[in-house]
């Protein structure tokens, strides 16, 4: 029996090319998944904080915070802006910066390890990325990542339980470690069976195209041993 391959995600929920490239990658997938061969695939994701010094109640908009963030003028950030949410809109995703509460994401990635343990990770991923960027929902309250967690399937005492709890910082801290380990110091980065690594919110069809080659590889290692 051949191997699943082990696809490792770098991320933040307040990274706007991180949703992208999670469905571009999903859409790449789901293209190999048709083959007659079709690869095994175990997708994790791990934590990256792109601004951990940002206050849970950041006062001003999503433009103001590009713009203060990385020392750009407003006109900039709303080009900024604009191109992400046309790039978006491409892989299917309708951002909504004009209702974006932009905010401490650490939280988020505590709920997304506890997720993670109750084998519902993709679900909590997905759920928090999409409230976030089309939805204006606050991700740094407590009442409101309940409340995306019960959406993602999971249960509301254990999450709220898990979140008061701070039991998953180490896990979150440990991603972030493991990322510097590495060398990442911007996401999305995507790394694959802890030897392929791919940066950026890539096209669905150049992750179709890895995942096809790594199954092959994945094949022949097999043949060899067998």
């Amino acid at each position: 029996m051949t191997d699943a391959i082990k696809i490792d995600v770098w991320s933040d929920i307040a990274c706007p090319w991180c949703y992208i490239g999670k469905r571009n990658l999903e859409t790449g997938l789901a293209e190999a998944s048709t083959d007659e061969d079709a690869p095994a695939v175990e997708v994790t994701f791990h934590s990256f904080e792109l601004s951990p010094d940002t206050p849970v109640d950041f006062e001003g908009g999503e433009g103001e915070y590009l713009a203060r963030h990385k020392g750009i003028s407003a006109d900039q950030a709303s080009q900024m802006l604009a191109r992400v949410t046309d790039v978006a809109a491409g892989s299917g995703l309708e951002y909504r910066f004009d209702l974006l509460k932009h905010t401490n994401t650490v939280k988020a990635h505590e709920l997304l390890h506890f997720a993670k343990e109750q084998g519902r990770q993709a679900e909590t991923a997905e759920r928090l990325m999409s409230a976030y960027f089309t939805e204006g929902r606050h991700l740094g309250r407590e009442d409101e990542l309940v409340a995306l967690a019960v959406d993602a399937g999971l249960d509301a005492d254990a999450a709220r339980d898990a979140l008061r709890s701070g039991r998953y910082l180490p896990a979150v801290r440990a991603d972030q470690a493991q990322a510097t380990a590495y060398g990442i110091n911007g996401v999305p980065f995507f790394v694959i069976d802890g030897k392929y690594g791919v940066s950026g919110a890539q096209p669905a069809e150049a992750f179709a195209q890895i995942v096809r080659q790594v199954w092959s590889e994945h094949r022949e290692g097999a043949e060899t041993l067998a």
